[in-house]
């Protein structure tokens, strides 16, 4: 009770939209109408001086950067940075915690969350929503409907805390491969914004810039020992990986580099 932030907010409240928008620059390459629309909802939330209701969906292709794009924003906005697997959730005391009459009560996933951060409004990313499933222990996406409504988030009570907790100054962000699986009211609490696929020259430009150094630093090489051509890299993407996203792209990148260094 005692180790939750109930009055510990992030030291930047004001939003600088230009800094924002030169992280998400910096951090990912393409994505320029997804960029625009999150730069756009941080307006939004700078005129309102709020983010209540602020709950953001990323759909699409594995790979293409939805998990990151939260960690970029949490960059842009100075605060804290929480991400919580959904993937296989099936009990709702995952989301709001057990009564601590159990043995092994724990409190929700939630909640937990908050605490990791010791900040009442971080980015909180909810990975893989779609994957939430109904079990014998209850319906995890209706206590979902609790924590993303604006208008009953400020009271949310996880069951092991007993006590009201206030999370509408929580920054949500869900990510999703697919609509398919995701009840209708829970949809209707998000914007959701569609992430489609790279192209072949966003791909090969994040690969220069991005997944390559990654990958030489991993190895413990410099720029001057190994070096990759525009021509392999093409021929990389148009026969080795068919991907809408980076992920085969960098695990083929370090194959590359192991058959190298063998």
């Amino acid at each position: 009770m005692t180790s939750l932030p109930w009055n510990q907010s992030s030291a930047q409240q004001d939003i600088d939209l230009e800094a924002a928008e030169r992280v998400l620059n910096e951090d990912h390459y393409g994505l320029d109408k997804i960029k625009k629309r999150i730069l756009q909802h941080l307006a939004v939330m700078k005129l309102r001086k709020s983010q209540q209701g602020s709950i953001l969906m990323f759909i699409g292709p594995p790979g293409v950067g939805k998990t990151s794009l939260g960690k970029s924003i949490a960059r842009a906005l100075g605060k804290k940075y929480v991400r919580v697997a959904l993937g296989g959730v099936r009990d709702d005391a995952e989301i709001r915690g057990h009564r601590r009459t159990y043995i092994g009560a724990l409190p929700g996933r939630i909640i937990a969350g908050i605490k990791k951060a010791g900040e009442n409004d971080p980015v909180f990313i909810l990975d893989e929503i779609d994957k939430l499933t109904r079990g014998f222990g209850g319906d995890p996406a209706s206590a979902m409907l609790e924590v993303l409504d604006p208008e009953q988030n400020n009271t949310f009570q996880d069951h092991y805390l007993d006590t009201p907790f206030d999370l509408s100054k929580v920054f949500f962000i869900a990510t999703a491969n697919s609509l398919e699986g995701i009840p209708l009211p829970l949809l209707d609490r998000m914007e959701v914004i569609d992430l489609s696929g790279y192209t072949i020259d966003e791909k090969r430009q994040i690969a220069r810039n991005h997944l390559w150094p990654k990958q030489l630093k991993e190895h413990g090489l410099e720029d001057n020992q190994l070096q990759i051509t525009d021509q392999a890299l093409t021929k990389l993407l148009t026969h080795y990986t068919r991907e809408a996203g980076v992920r085969d792209l960098q695990r083929k990148n370090r194959q590359h580099l192991q058959t190298h260094e063998s």
